[in-house]
């Protein structure tokens, strides 16, 4: 076993890389592919006029508002060091007046923030408030997540420990322009999905209490709490009407004893109305069997309620993840969304005329943003507002503008806007590429499919080295994590996890390897038969057949050396690569696994009960024959391992343990470990430290290449 120091292996500072034959042009470092900006979380207030978004550059984060009516663009936030702490839940007050955010992580098991950077001092989850003048800095307004403006923007709601917190704004020119917070009222179990009335008088929540979840309205003037339609069910996503007088909601079957979370699994549901004076309730809808579950946690809004009196929600039980209306009082459901495709990101603005939603539809390895009307009883006929190889999501509208989040296989995601109906599109921010990033460099990845050997058809994208010399390369297999992830044809768009691994599959390929990115099975993107496999993960690893597929692709391709063939992968694919190297260590000369499950059984009884995918005592046997631990006898190949230690996905004891076994069995093993650090490394320099690992034992591996301090200059 090897321990890594990343400062020997930094690699190409100012884009001069390592010295090699075989040169490839338009060589850059790993520093230069991840510095561009990477921005998440945009929010609009139509009423105001206005859209924010959170910019991600090297580690720092920054919160934008951009005001669409006088077109100027405004940085809220001075944070200026790459700290790990996150910035998320973006809220504009409908004055426009006030943005809110939360910056920081949720608690773990023991009740600690994450704090990556091992600060003394500790670190919190709050709610900051910041005028969007930018007239002064974020105001801290107390710990607690989830905060939601009244329909005035006068007052904000938040959770702390479960329970519903009140603020009340003041002037902007006061001293004290925020109120001293308090509890709004207290109840049993842990309070969210918490939505103001249309008249700001009530607020409604959901109550979760285990076995079961009441929906309840609170009466700010009356002091008390109505208990809408209490079962033995989990209701939960609760809407208002437009008129504020009913409320409906999603119920789902309360938990059984000994019944586990899967992940992958589905539950029945239903669509429920309800009469806020008097609580009663009746349904409207259920679904035909198991349809629930993805299509509830996956989207932002599950359940929505128009002006236009249309009831929205997300279903699976036609074999895709669509967006469905139905009349409040019950009646013919239709299929906003049809085809075979996924909708995801959706925005109905205040007029209920038209629902916005991001979907693959017709470009099933991409995104794109597309419309549908939703007045009148006509045909659905969706229309596409943008088109092309780039990567669009997230939209929103104010006024005739469409803002989204943009992206392209050379760019990675930013803000964009055009008018709707235009096929022109304007890059909002950022307005200039950055410096060091090698967009002209980059190379525009190849949809590939293929067929595992029981017929199951794997979509995957093919990177290749900028040179046109048919030489014998090496060659990588990446495995994105979840599984319910989709890698695309372009730059990643759900968070800077994958889009760090796109950026990284193509700075391997400029480094002269051949690069596959494989949607096996158990991922999103292809339909609910896909992402629900039979005996996928701890019921049989059926998804490890893509894999192999994946490899006789790479065998068969000319350009590849098929005795140097590697594994990279984090989380599911970290599991998947553990899982080629300890099966199949004949195939791939060796791997990086970024915090991988490595023994199925175990995780089912000491992560959770079940481990999140339901695994019962009963299946403990095929649990521990489908995970990396049951082959070690086999497994030759030489493996980086990285993890921190604050994981709260998978937990750090996977990897102490199976590190151990490989030890003892003379494995070739080399480890990279961040202390405090969380699942998805919140410090920029970590992703980069490992980068840098997995670049120099991969240079290693199947480059043969010495590892020794490379020249570097600036």
């Amino acid at each position: 076993m090897k321990l890594l120091f990343i400062g020997w292996l930094t690699v190409g500072l100012g884009g001069l890389a390592f010295s090699q034959s075989n040169s490839l042009p338009g060589r850059y470092s790993i520093e230069d592919v991840l510095s561009a900006p990477y921005c998440t979380g945009l929010v609009a207030e139509p009423q105001a006029g206005r859209i924010g978004w959170v910019s991600t550059q090297e580690g720092v984060r920054s919160v934008y508002i951009h005001n669409g009516r006088s077109g100027q663009t405004t940085k809220l936030t001075n944070y200026q060091t790459d700290d790990g702490q996150d910035i998320s839940d973006l809220h504009i007050s409908a004055d426009g007046r006030w943005l809110t955010f939360v910056r920081g992580g949720a608690k773990n098991g023991e009740g600690v923030s994450p704090n990556p950077t091992s600060n003394p001092a500790g670190a919190e989850q709050a709610v900051y408030l910041v005028p969007t003048d930018g007239s002064r800095a974020p105001i801290r307004v107390a710990p607690g997540n989830h905060p939601a403006f009244s329909p005035t923007g006068k007052r904000l709601l938040f959770a702390q420990g479960g329970q519903v917190h009140l603020v009340e704004l003041a002037g902007l020119s006061t001293d004290k322009p925020i109120t001293t917070p308090s509890r709004l009222f207290t109840a049993r179990g842990f309070q969210t999905d918490f939505r103001w009335s249309p008249d700001g008088g009530r607020v409604l929540f959901s109550s979760v209490r285990g076995y079961h979840n009441f929906i309840g309205v609170y009466d700010l003037s009356q002091k008390a709490i109505t208990w809408i339609a209490p079962g033995v069910d989990r209701d939960q996503a609760p809407v208002w009407s437009p008129d504020g007088k009913q409320v409906a909601f999603i119920r789902v079957p309360g938990k059984k004893h000994g019944e586990m979370e899967n992940v992958q699994g589905g539950h029945p549901f239903a669509i429920w109305v309800a009469d806020v004076a008097t609580g009663e309730g009746r349904e409207l809808w259920h679904s035909p069997a198991d349809d629930g579950g993805f299509a509830q946690d996956y989207p932002a809004e599950p359940l929505r309620w128009t002006t236009t009196n249309k009831l929205l929600f997300f279903s699976e039980h036609e074999g895709w993840m669509h967006l469905y209306a139905l009349p409040p009082t019950g009646g013919k459901l239709t299929d906003l969304t049809p085809g075979a495709a996924e909708a995801e990101e959706t925005f109905v603005p205040a007029d209920g005329r038209y629902l916005y939603y991001s979907s693959n539809l017709n470009d099933i390895d991409r995104r794109h943003i597309w419309r549908v009307a939703l007045t009148g009883n006509e045909a659905v006929q969706p229309e596409p507002l943008t088109t092309g190889t780039g990567i669009e999501t997230d939209p929103v509208v104010v006024g005739d503008q469409l803002f989204y989040r943009s992206a392209s296989w050379n760019r990675s995601t930013g803000i964009a806007k055009r008018r709707v109906g235009d096929t022109s599109e304007t890059l909002l921010f950022p307005t200039e590429a950055a410096p060091r990033f090698p967009a002209q460099a980059l190379t525009e990845p190849k949809q590939v499919i293929f067929k595992a050997a029981d017929g199951v058809e794997v979509h995957a994208q093919l990177f290749l080295p900028g040179s046109t010399t048919q030489i014998s390369r090496p060659a990588l297999i990446f495995m994105h994590g979840g599984p319910m992830r989709q890698m695309l044809l372009g730059w990643h768009y759900r968070g800077s996890y994958y889009a760090n691994a796109y950026a990284i599959n193509q700075y391997l390929a400029s480094q002269g390897y051949v690069v596959l990115s494989v949607n096996y099975r158990a991922g999103i993107g292809y339909g609910r038969a896909f992402r629900r496999a039979d005996r996928q993960g701890p019921r049989g690893a059926s998804e490890y057949q893509d894999i192999l597929a994946a490899a006789k692709y790479l065998q068969s391709r000319s350009d590849v050396n098929p005795l140097k063939i590697g594994l990279w992968g984090g989380s599911y694919g970290g599991y998947l690569t553990a899982l080629g190297l300890a099966r199949n260590s004949d195939l791939f000369a060796c791997g990086v696994d970024i915090h991988g499950v490595h023994d199925w059984a175990w995780r089912g009884n000491h992560f959770s009960p079940g481990g999140g995918w339901a695994i019962g005592e009963a299946e403990a046997k095929v649990a521990f024959e489908s995970s990396p631990a049951f082959n070690l006898d086999f497994w030759r190949s030489p493996c980086l391992f990285v993890h921190a230690d604050d994981d709260r996905n998978v937990t750090f004891a996977e990897t102490v343990d199976l590190v151990q076994k490989l030890r003892d069995k003379g494995v070739p093993t080399e480890v990279l470990i961040f202390p405090d650090d969380a699942h998805s490394f919140l410090l920029h320099k970590n992703w980069v430290r490992t980068y840098q690992a997995l670049d120099g034992f991969f240079r290693k591996q199947l480059m043969n290449q010495p590892e020794k301090p490379l020249t570097s200059e600036k």
